[in-house]
């Protein structure tokens, strides 16, 4: 399995890690291509990736939060023929080795939906078996449905994220924004 880290728009690149995007995210509320770009741009993103025998099986989009000093998952997802092979996980452990040692975090964030499908039960599970933790709050954004809560993985129990839902929210609302705004950083 190689794995790949980049800062810098790609678009060849993307255009690989987008059909693993679309497939596992089809409905609203995802990211289009032309904000994921202008992140890019920006410097607010990086693309992990994974592939095997030279084809791409896996992506995730993260963002860095100096505030908090922690890593933010936006995105994370396995090409749909190899998941349940352990791709999702080996992504996940490979991103957390990035976010401890060249990124200098302290952690990460994830948000997951809070409604109790069966699809975000299972990736919820995933998330817990990968050594993250659940907040109680649960968090109502004004332009989409969905619930969700916010999960959290510590690298070292000294220097901690904060436990509270409310205030990793605040991280995640921090990176969306300066996501979705126009003009600036």
């Amino acid at each position: 399995m190689e794995y790949r880290v980049t800062a810098e728009w790609d678009d060849a690149l993307w255009g690989e890690a987008e059909r693993i995007y679309e497939q596992a995210f089809p409905r609203d509320g995802k990211k289009s291509r032309a904000i994921i770009r202008r992140m890019f741009e920006r410097g607010l993103c990086q693309l992990h990736t994974v592939t095997e025998e030279s084809e791409l099986v896996g992506m995730a989009l993260t963002g860095i939060d100096r505030q908090a000093n922690a890593l933010l998952i936006d995105y994370i997802a396995v090409r749909e023929d190899v998941r349940g092979s352990g791709n999702g996980r080996r992504l996940l452990d490979r991103i957390k080795q990035w976010a401890q040692t060249e990124a200098g975090s302290k952690g990460i964030i994830v948000e997951v939906e809070a409604e109790e499908t069966e699809e975000n039960v299972r990736r919820i599970r995933f998330w817990e078996r990968n050594g993250f933790l659940a907040t109680e709050y649960v968090h109502q954004y004004i332009w989409v449905p969905e619930p969700y809560r916010a999960m959290y993985a510590n690298f070292d129990e000294r220097d901690r994220l904060p436990d509270d839902g409310k205030a990793l929210f605040r991280c995640i609302t921090r990176f969306h924004e300066q996501a979705y705004r126009r003009n600036g950083k």
